[in-house]
């Protein structure tokens, strides 16, 4: 697994009714370096983030959550060497057919 990217900062904000948002802001120079995690589906960009939530919350500067880059990559798919099995009665002679146990 790659080394982590940060490319942000966010401090939590909670409500009088109990709810929260996380408020982060991303460092753009940070994330270009993130350019091969880029990916494009019908025919828009995208890069996949993380929040997460810092060790010691909040830091100096009040910052509570990290923003990262998610570096999964999936392994491509690898064709197996068997044969494909026939489906239904694809590859069965007319004995086999006409051969019914009722």
């Amino acid at each position: 697994m790659a080394d982590k990217i940060y490319v942000g900062n966010g401090k939590r904000k909670t409500f009088d009714n109990g709810s929260y948002i996380v408020k982060f802001a991303l460092n753009l120079k940070d994330l270009k370096k993130a350019e091969e995690y880029v990916y494009e589906l019908n025919g828009v960009k995208y890069i996949n983030l993380e929040l997460g939530k810092k060790m010691v919350s909040p830091d100096q500067y009040g910052k509570t959550h990290y923003v990262s880059v998610d570096t999964f990559i999936p392994e491509p798919k690898k064709k197996s060497n068997t044969q494909e099995r026939p489906v239904g009665d694809e590859g069965k002679d007319a004995d086999e057919l006409n051969d019914i146990p009722f």
